[in-house]
């Protein structure tokens, strides 16, 4: 499984259009070959901290996603937005709860 994650500030006023721009863009990436999951995510200790996390089969599935896709949802996008930064993980270990998560 290969993670791509963008750290952003987003101004309280911003946070709104984000997370409408946030299940703009899922709505997209969930019908690309390779999509897994997305979840968007407010950081607890920093303020104003929000990140984007993309999970993909692989690195080539969220690759062809972004070239497709990439510029066309930026222009859509209505946030004003600071990346931080961008992080990109391949799986390579994982624990699932026994556990139902209804």
């Amino acid at each position: 499984m290969f993670i791509h994650t963008v750290l952003f500030q987003i101004s309280p006023k911003f946070v709104r259009a984000y997370l409408r721009d946030c299940k703009m863009w899922a709505k997209e990436a969930k019908i690309a070959p390779g999509f897994i999951s997305y979840k968007t995510l407010k950081r607890i200790n920093d303020k104003n901290q929000f990140a984007s996390v993309y999970c993909w089969k692989n690195k080539r599935h969220h690759f062809n996603f972004m070239k497709a896709n990439h510029e066309e949802l930026v222009k859509k996008s209505k946030a004003k937005v600071l990346v931080l930064g961008y992080f990109n993980f391949d799986a390579i270990d994982a624990v699932k709860s026994d556990k139902s998560d209804k």
